[in-house]
């Protein structure tokens, strides 16, 4: 067929092909940043002690914080009223989980982050999931998760650190602020609800992990010692590390044909070919 008047199947594939091998390379540089990020959180964490800022954002309390897993502010979640967004989210309200049922609230936690210089700390900047990237109709617009944030896909959780590359997924801030506002779900179990239309997990109870939050003394005050306990993993979170994830990138980049050795490769593939077909 002449060009410019439809897609054949050999057009189709080489569109899936380009993509993919741009979105493998792509992921290969985020991966080198990413663990670049991974040392500077460190010396980060190093300096912190010895009281020097590396601009990495701090607390309402003035603390750094670890990495967040949380949503932006603004994110829409689906309630029994509609959509709501996430800030907006009170104790008792019911979100509608993955399953099907409403789930009431038990709180939300929160983290706050200022920019402390002129650039933000890699580890806090948000991974931007394009509208329609996942699917036809998911999300509904772009969806900003921290990088460990996990979305549900195929029955497992998979963080969308794992899927950027570099097109339709990457780190991205949505506007100019010097403020970061992330902000997480807690049910009474480990759930999956809908943001944008996406879905992505609540926050997983282990411990005292509530009290990375910026108001997590609150959480304490609520629920004290003993009336709280760690929850089970509503599904299994699937990832990569270090060589074996390289090792992946370079079979997606150079043997795209190859049959997926894991549920994240198969949901990587699918997503970076589709990325190619939206920028068509």
């Amino acid at each position: 067929m002449p060009d410019g008047q439809g897609s054949s199947p050999t057009n189709t594939a080489r569109r899936h092909f380009i993509g993919l091998a741009a979105a493998a390379g792509a992921r290969l540089a985020a991966f080198a940043a990413f663990s670049a990020t991974v040392t500077s959180s460190a010396a980060a964490k190093e300096a912190g002690k010895r009281g020097i800022d590396l601009g990495l954002g701090r607390g309402r309390d003035g603390v750094g914080k670890g990495g967040p897993l949380c949503l932006l502010r603004g994110t829409a979640i689906l309630t029994s009223k509609g959509e709501t967004a996430i800030e907006d989210l009170r104790i008792g309200d019911l979100v509608k989980t993955v399953r099907g049922e409403l789930l009431p609230v038990k709180w939300i936690g929160r983290h706050v982050y200022r920019r402390a210089s002129s650039t933000w700390n890699e580890s806090v900047v948000p991974i931007r999931i394009r509208r329609f990237a996942l699917d036809e109709q998911t999300p509904r617009k772009d969806l900003y998760l921290s990088s460990g944030h996990a979305l549900y896909i195929d029955g497992v959780f998979i963080r969308p650190s794992d899927l950027v590359n570099g097109t339709s997924i990457d780190p991205a801030l949505p506007g100019d602020s010097d403020v970061l506002e992330y902000y997480q779900i807690v049910l009474a179990t480990h759930e999956a609800v809908l943001a944008e239309g996406a879905p992505v997990e609540t926050f997983l109870v282990e411990g005292s992990n509530y009290e990375e939050f910026t108001n997590g003394a609150e959480y304490a005050q609520l629920y004290p010692v003993g009336e709280h306990t760690s929850m089970k993993p509503f599904a299994k979170t699937v990832g990569y590390g270090g060589r074996e994830h390289l090792n992946a990138l370079l079979r997606l980049a150079t043997h795209q044909l190859v049959p997926p050795r894991s549920p994240l490769e198969d949901v990587y593939v699918r997503v970076a070919a589709r990325a190619g077909d939206l920028l068509s």
